[in-house]
């Protein structure tokens, strides 16, 4: 590692070389006292441990898709993912924070730099959202009064700003309507103090999120604090990563969140078989031809599943260098390899788990929270088993509405 340090590092000029995905991978390594030390606050306090918190921003990896200019890694969507992965070895809900940060950190190539390097010039900046049903801004002098309550903003509490998705009203309550026709639909985002953040993330993984929820009533908020999101025709940055989308970011992240976790389980059950043996047997469970088969499927299907969903980002990326956008099928093929990435991640954990025995029930062992936590991953929005229903449709010609469809 450099002397320099992680801070010096985040706080560089944008003059200094861009730092590489291996740079933000040996930076995620040398953390992981922090990350092995803030388990058990996790587990209790359900957030992040200030201090594994304070390592990561030092680290720079909640900028990792800012723009240089605003002192981010401006990393490409391979390259960042490999990142996420790398984290979620050590630490799920830590993997997952940081791609949700990540894909609300989009957000900069909508705003003006002004108001970007209000909320995003802080080396501790984070913005943090959730999806917001029924939230609402009525237009008015200079920007919206916005009434919101949502759930689900994973790292709401170690964020400083926070961003709600509202339906825009017109003065006279009448629903504005995009050029398609569509209701207009706008993040709004405002400092984490004007909102009532509810404690209410009691849960069975991914405790260490926080992902909470929180309301706001009759907020002002300026005009220039919001944006259209993922609308190429109002994106003002012209970097190549702001034409992937955020919903993109969002399911090939938290696929990798997936795999990462499922990676750290096939590995420690490896090492778990090699030393354990079994009440009643007479040799280690590396011997079992029951053991062999399911550790052999279990990297296969891992291997495939990361393969097929690195292939289709690539694919996506390509565009993008070129400097176009991502195709619909490309799109669609996202959607689809990120659920299946989860999924295949999810069996894989479950097969290593019965495997283990009586050690996967054990709190201090490397299998309990990792068991938790993926199936936890199943269960958002991202995970969700429809996104198949939806993807087939559009393999067998059926309408449908990319935008609306997470895709």
């Amino acid at each position: 590692m450099s002397s320099t340090t992680f801070s010096e590092q985040a706080r560089a000029p944008a003059k200094a070389a861009a730092p590489t995905a291996e740079d933000y991978i040996e930076r995620v390594r040398a953390l992981a006292p922090l990350f092995a030390a803030a388990r058990d606050y996790e587990e209790d306090a359900r957030e992040l441990d200030p201090k594994l918190v304070a390592g990561m921003h030092a680290a720079g990896l909640f900028r990792m898709l800012l723009p240089r200019w605003l002192n981010g890694g401006a990393l490409d969507t391979l390259s960042y993912t490999r990142v996420v992965e790398e984290i979620a070895k050590f630490d799920g809900s830590a993997a997952w924070c940081v791609n949700q940060g990540s894909g609300c950190s989009m957000a900069a190539g909508y705003l003006d730099r002004e108001t970007a390097h209000k909320i995003f010039r802080d080396p501790d900046g984070v913005l943090a959202w959730g999806p917001s049903p029924g939230a609402k801004a009525i237009a008015t002098d200079g920007g919206y009064i916005v009434n919101y309550s949502g759930a689900f903003a994973s790292g709401s509490r170690h964020a400083t700003w926070l961003g709600a998705h509202c339906l825009v009203h017109e003065a006279d309550g009448s629903p504005r309507l995009t050029a398609n026709k569509h209701p207009e639909l706008r993040a709004m985002l405002f400092p984490k103090a004007q909102a009532e953040v509810k404690d209410v993330w009691h849960v069975v993984g991914l405790r260490g999120t926080g992902s909470d929820s929180f309301v706001v009533k009759d907020l002002f908020v300026p005009a220039r604090h919001s944006f259209l999101r993922d609308d190429a025709a109002t994106r003002l940055d012209p970097s190549p990563h702001y034409r992937y989308a955020s919903t993109m970011v969002y399911s090939s992240g938290f696929a990798h969140v997936a795999l990462g976790i499922a990676r750290a389980v096939i590995d420690e059950f490896m090492a778990l078989a090699t030393h354990k043996t079994p009440r009643d047997y007479r040799n280690t469970l590396r011997e079992s031809a029951l053991v062999q088969a399911d550790v052999a499927q279990a990297e296969a299907r891992w291997t495939a599943a990361r393969h097929y969903l690195r292939a289709v980002v690539a694919d996506a990326w390509h565009e993008i260098d070129k400097g176009a956008h991502p195709t619909e099928p490309q799109r669609v093929a996202i959607r689809l390899a990120s659920t299946h990435a989860i999924h295949a991640a999810k069996d894989v954990v479950d097969s290593l788990y019965d495997a283990a025995g009586a050690n996967a029930i054990m709190e201090a062992g490397p299998f309990e929270r990792r068991f938790r936590d993926i199936h936890a991953v199943t269960q958002q929005l991202q995970g969700r088993k429809a996104h198949f229903e939806t993807v087939g449709r559009y393999l067998l010609g059926l309408p449908l509405n990319l935008d609306r469809a997470q895709i």
